[in-house]
Order: structure tokens, then sequence, then C-alpha cells
């Protein structure tokens, strides 16, 4: 009887605080609630002055909830995006009064004109230095045919301040001969050095007419001088007897 009067004693102590702990955990809810009242009641007084301070704080919040960032991988490159130029402005033209073209004025029409080789003037001069030789049966190009006709360059002249016989046109043999004479004194005449050819008259199919000169003395005059030719115009049997 002794042991369990004991063990009564010892577990009374147990009991009394399990009372205290019961009776405190009863009075932290209502710590709890009365300060959460007295705190709306502080906030309801000063909530002018808490709004802004609650508004910064969330705003930051709501954003990067509502908005959620997509995922970076590091082992994809970031996509390159090509900016798009801006375009101008398409500027409406302003209308301008245009003038109207000009009427088209007929033209006559053209006829062409033949080119018609001119007579050789008088006044206009060649100066020749050739040799020259006794024409034959090819082609003439410097050469003497007659006491008064000679080709220079391809050119038939005829040699204007005189005449003087012809070989194949004689009709005597005095005639042949003066005709022989002047034919040969005519090459030397034309081969002792440069010469000047003037115009006198216009080129026909019979010859050009020039007037064959050296240092001023005409070669028709020497050979009319020496007997071998005479003016034109004067009487043609003066060699024949």
């Amino acid at each position: 009887m002794a042991k369990t009067a004991t063990r009564g004693r010892r577990k009374a102590p147990a009991r009394g605080k399990s009372k205290a702990r019961s009776s405190g955990g009863g009075l932290l809810p209502w710590a709890v609630i009365g300060i959460a009242a007295i705190g709306g009641i502080v906030a309801h007084d000063h909530w002018k002055s808490i709004q802004p301070m609650l508004a910064r704080q969330s705003a930051p919040i709501t954003r990067e909830t509502a908005e959620p960032k997509p995922l970076v991988r590091k082992d994809v490159p970031p996509k390159q995006v090509a900016l798009a130029a801006p375009t101008p402005e398409a500027v409406s033209p302003v209308p301008q009064s245009q003038p109207l073209p000009p009427a088209a004025i007929p033209t006559p029409m053209i006829q062409p004109i033949k080119a018609v080789p001119s007579p050789a003037s008088p006044a206009v001069s060649e100066t020749g230095r050739v040799a020259f030789g006794y024409c034959g049966q090819g082609a003439h190009i410097n050469c003497v045919g007659d006491g008064g006709v000679f080709w220079y360059k391809g050119e038939k002249i005829v040699i204007a301040d005189m005449a003087s016989p012809v070989v194949d046109r004689a009709r005597c043999d005095g005639e042949r001969r003066v005709a022989f004479a002047a034919k040969s004194r005519l090459l030397a005449l034309l081969n002792a050095g440069p010469f000047t050819m003037n115009a006198a008259g216009k080129t026909e199919s019979s010859g050009a007419p020039r007037v064959v000169s050296r240092d001023g003395r005409s070669f028709g005059a020497q050979l009319i001088n020496e007997g071998l030719a005479r003016k034109p115009g004067a009487a043609g049997s003066a060699w024949c007897a």
C-alpha cells in the first residue's frame, strides 16, 4: 500500500503541467486575433499612405507572373532577326501644267545633188618633177606622146599655147621630121627639172589644157621659137614644101 501511495503522489505534478500547457495553448489564437484586429484598424486609418506602397510592390510581381520568360537554351545560337528598313512615304506628284508640243513643220524633200567636176581655174598651178619616157603600147603614166601632148601621173596633158605636127598624121616627110624633133625636144624639156603647169581651160576627152613653163618661160614659146611648133590656129602647111 505504501508503494501505491508514492506513485499517486508523483503523478500529481504531471497533471498540473498539462493543465498549464492547455491553458497557454488556448490564449495564443486570441493574441493573434487581437494583433490582426489592431493591424487592420491601423491600416484602415493610414490606407491612403499605404496604398501607393502596395501598388509599387505588386506591379513587378504581376508583370513577371503574367509574362513568362522563354527558356533560353545554351546549345542553340540566337536567331538573327533582320530589321526591316523603313519604307519612304510615297510623295504624291504635284500636278504641273505641261506645255503642248509644237506643231510639226513640214520640211521639203531635199533632192540629192550630183557632183559635177568643176573646170580647172587658170589660177591653179601644179609643180611636177618625174622621169618621162616615150609612150608605147602599155599604160600611159609619165610619157610623151607627141610634140604637144604628154601624160603626167596618168592624166593626158595638152600644151595649150602651141600646136605641133603629129607623127601619125604627117602629110609629108618634112612635117614628119618636125613632128619627131618636137617630140624629142619636149621630152628633154620635161626631164630637165621641175616645171609648173597652169590650167588653161576645161578638161575634155582630148586632154587637160595646160601652160607648161619653167622659171616663167613657156615650153610652147620655146618650141615655136625653135621652129618645131606654131601658134594655135595658124596654117598647118608650113612644114610641107
